[in-house]
């Protein structure tokens, strides 16, 4: 199959899982087009079935704000036309859905008929698409989409509660390639972030107030006063500045580190102890799937989707948004016991399995396929 992906190629989740699964895709032999403004950040690999096209935007004086829209639809057109590409599968709704059925639209007047698939990731439901200023134009591009996922039960439930969607949303949860993690831990790695043996924490997002990355430290902050330890934060974003605060009040600031954006994180994981995710709503948890995968237990919040992937007493903890204290004792009291760590370390690896790529993968190859025949019939 052709299969043309547009997606955000930043650091959040969708941008990951959009590229993953493209890279995914091409390894089984599929050509996969990817359209953006810029080249994805886990597009790090050659493949000779990976094609990347680049949104170029053109600004005027006219313009305060460029049209990116208008670009996009257009970049998918030529790439349509010219890569006589199958389908388009478009992930976060704004504004690729929209897009897309524009694209979908002035393709049509050329006698092809180019089936969309969206996926919805999260915010673009939860937090952007629900702002009166998008809401129409979000509703009608989704219902306009040829087929619709979404990551997880939660953000179905969610979706269908605030928007009027009138097709079925069909669940294929994000996915995480555990091969990349199966490798054994650096130790010097390790004893250089931990050089007498302390517990190593981790945090990794875009640092948004939706994270609560500041509960992350207070969290912290309790476990250190008990556990020598250390906490890591991977990512950047708007609280960066804050937290650096944060950690000179509370008086943790020589225990953590800010390591930025890391685009190979599962070095880093797989010297980790312990992943928190406190986070005021997760569609999915993808970070969280990924420690997982590096045999790392979660203390999370239990917002949104994270119940379904960080299942509470086996692969970590969870407890309601903004309970630190909780959080804080549950996280104290298994990195007190190395026995109970080992299991939960065991079931956490246990659970990214059943979330490998290799298992969801042939989902979207399946979904792919119905709307290939339909195209190839046409």
């Amino acid at each position: 199959m052709r299969i043309g992906i547009v997606c955000y190629p930043t650091y959040g989740g969708s941008g990951v899982l959009a590229t993953e699964l493209g890279k995914a895709l091409a390894d089984k032999g599929h050509h996969v087009h990817f359209i953006t403004y810029q080249q994805p950040v886990r597009l790090n690999v050659f493949n000779a079935n990976i094609f990347y096209h680049e949104v170029r935007v053109p600004t005027y004086p006219l313009f305060d704000y460029p049209p990116y829209e208008l670009a996009l639809a257009s970049t998918m057109v030529d790439v349509i036309q010219n890569h006589d590409l199958d389908l388009l599968h478009v992930h976060y709704a704004i504004p690729h859905a929209s897009a897309a059925y524009m694209a979908k639209q002035i393709v049509l007047k050329t006698g092809r008929n180019i089936p969309v698939i969206t996926t919805l990731h999260g915010t673009d439901i939860t937090l952007v698409g629900r702002d009166k200023t998008y809401e129409p134009v979000v509703t009608f591009s989704i219902n306009e989409s040829d087929a619709i996922t979404a990551v997880s039960y939660n953000l179905k439930e969610e979706t269908n509660k605030f928007f009027a969607i009138t097709k079925d949303i069909e669940v294929i949860e994000n996915f995480v390639d555990n091969s990349r993690y199966d490798k054994k831990p650096i130790d010097a790695f390790r004893k250089v972030i931990a050089p007498n043996d302390e517990k190593i924490l981790i945090h990794a997002s875009n640092f948004r107030k939706i994270k609560r990355v500041g509960d992350v430290v207070k969290i912290f902050a309790e476990v250190n006063a008990k556990i020598p330890s250390k906490l890591l934060l991977v990512g950047d974003g708007p609280e960066r500045r804050n937290m650096e605060d944060l950690v000179r009040k509370l008086q943790v600031y020589d225990d953590v580190r800010f390591l930025g954006k890391q685009e190979q994180i599962e070095e880093i994981l797989l010297v980790s102890d312990l992943f928190l995710l406190p986070s005021e709503y997760e569609s999915f948890g993808l970070a969280a799937m990924e420690a997982m995968a590096a045999n790392v237990p979660v203390i999370s919040s239990d917002a949104g989707g994270l119940s379904e992937i960080n299942i509470n007493g086996e692969t970590g903890y969870t407890a309601a948004v903004g309970d630190v204290k909780t959080m804080s004792e549950c996280a104290i009291y298994l990195l007190s016991d190395n026995i109970l760590m080992e299991q939960f370390r065991r079931n956490a690896k246990a659970q990214a399995m059943r979330f490998d790529l290799q298992n969801i993968v042939p989902r979207y190859e399946k979904l792919y396929s119905k709307f290939c025949r339909m195209v190839c019939e046409a």
